[in-house]
């Protein structure tokens, strides 16, 4: 990846996401938002196998998105993210944080880069430490948060105001 991006690029890295299903939407909303990469780290599932084959059960929910939508596996998502701050990529997680805004007030710059972690524990502390902003959807009913996937979909067409 170059020092220089291209100032509408929109990126997504998926952390420590455990479910293929939730993954392969994800990436189906991301293709209809025109996201340009997909960033997979931790144990989150890629869309092919350990030996390079595509996976059957992702690409039923993805309707081949996994292939019009460029996708890394960042080894270290840590290193991933200070990289592209300094190539001038604003960060938004998507996240329940003291410190979080409302995602309708959020105002993102381009090329940005969306954040969205583990369905049980979220984005991890050393990630969140180096976020732009913190994206939050409030919560109105008795229960805490939204399925990953649907919480992404309403984060990222609200921010990117699609």
């Amino acid at each position: 990846m170059s020092n220089k991006k291209n100032k509408n690029e929109v990126f997504v890295l998926l952390h420590d996401i455990r479910s293929v299903h939730n993954v392969g939407s994800i990436w189906r909303t991301a293709n209809t938002a025109g996201v340009s990469k997909i960033f997979l780290s931790g144990y989150t599932p890629l869309p092919v196998d350990r030996f390079g084959r595509e996976r059957k059960d992702f690409a039923k929910v993805a309707l081949g998105s996994q292939k019009s939508v460029s996708w890394e596996y960042a080894k270290n998502p840590i290193s991933l993210v200070k990289r592209l701050k300094k190539e001038g990529v604003f960060v938004v997680a998507i996240e329940q944080a003291k410190n979080s805004v409302d995602y309708k007030k959020v105002k993102i710059k381009k090329p940005v880069l969306f954040l969205v972690g583990n369905e049980v524990d979220g984005v991890p502390k050393n990630l969140l430490n180096l976020i732009d902003v913190i994206a939050e959807i409030p919560m109105k009913g008795d229960k805490e948060s939204l399925n990953v996937s649907v919480a992404f979909g309403i984060a990222l067409f609200r921010t990117l105001r699609i």
